[in-house]
């Protein structure tokens, strides 16, 4: 383990030959303690392994994809790690920081806030930077076989952190992301609270507006699957902006439309043995 990085093991479960740990460990970018789990598969003693980071939706924490996705029986035969983190920072005590279930606590939008009093803690864009660093030192993973994935917020954090960050992520796909949070109800609440006012500081948050500023930045293409019976779809998630950017920046796109499938984890774990094997691909 590298010296930098203490980690407090709080659980670990045998799971598929491998082990589920959850750690807690003292942020830097944050400036508290943030916990994640991790899924270490059989083949870790061979050497590094690949890693798939899974950022969570709103309401949810770093156990809810571990003990709802459903992921670590293909994840154990692929020989894959799986990283999952907390979706805000906990313990920063900010008045109303829980008024609301859609911005605040479990609501961080993976945003570097610079609006007080949010700024203080509420940087979790640097922190899934900084947990990348952390996971490569600590665990066993090939920094050069690192994808990463989403649902809802977290797939609009999943998009934005492989564009902007294309050398530390080589893959992505998305479960029903918040594709133009600039032009959502739940993306103008969030931006204005953790970035102020100016629509032109959202634009380095918002998928749909850095993909159109690229050219093909993954050629070998982005996988979202989105369920149409999903009543978020409509009102909040905009899949099409995203698409009509992909075309424009000539970014291949699996864009999967599910007739039936609603917002929730029933729909995750019934397409996620697609998304890792997307990952695995590539």
């Amino acid at each position: 383990m590298d010296a930098m990085y203490t980690l407090e093991l709080i659980s670990e479960h045998a799971c598929f030959g491998g082990v589920q740990r959850l750690y807690s460990h003292q942020s830097r970018a944050i400036g508290l303690p943030m916990r994640f789990s991790v899924f270490v598969p059989p083949q870790a003693g061979a050497g590094k392994l690949p890693a798939l980071f899974y950022l969570a939706g709103l309401t949810c924490s770093e156990e809810t994809f571990v003990l709802k996705g459903g992921a670590q029986r293909v994840a154990a035969e692929l020989g894959m790690v799986l990283v999952t983190l907390d979706t805000s920072p906990r313990g920063a005590n900010i008045d109303g920081e829980a008024a609301s279930w859609d911005f605040g606590l479990a609501a961080g939008f993976y945003v570097d806030a610079t609006e007080p009093p949010w700024n203080t803690h509420y940087q979790m864009h640097s922190y899934v930077l900084e947990l990348h660093q952390l996971v490569v030192a600590c665990l066993p993973v090939d920094p050069a076989r690192i994808g990463i994935f989403g649902h809802s917020m977290g797939g609009h954090g999943a998009l934005v952190l492989a564009l902007r960050h294309p050398d530390l992520f080589r893959s992505v796909s998305a479960f029903a992301p918040i594709c133009a949070p600039s032009q959502c109800a739940w993306g103008k609440k969030a931006f204005t609270g953790y970035l102020g006012e100016s629509e032109e500081n959202w634009r380095q948050y918002d998928a749909s507006a850095l993909m159109a500023s690229r050219h093909a930045p993954f050629p070998q293409g982005i996988l979202i699957d989105q369920g149409l019976g999903d009543k978020f779809l409509a009102e909040q998630l905009f899949p099409q902006a995203f698409e009509q950017a992909c075309a424009t920046a000539a970014q291949p796109l699996r864009l999967r439309r599910h007739a039936g499938y609603d917002h929730g984890y029933f729909f995750i774990s019934t397409f996620v043995e697609d998304h890792l094997r997307f990952h695995a691909e590539q």
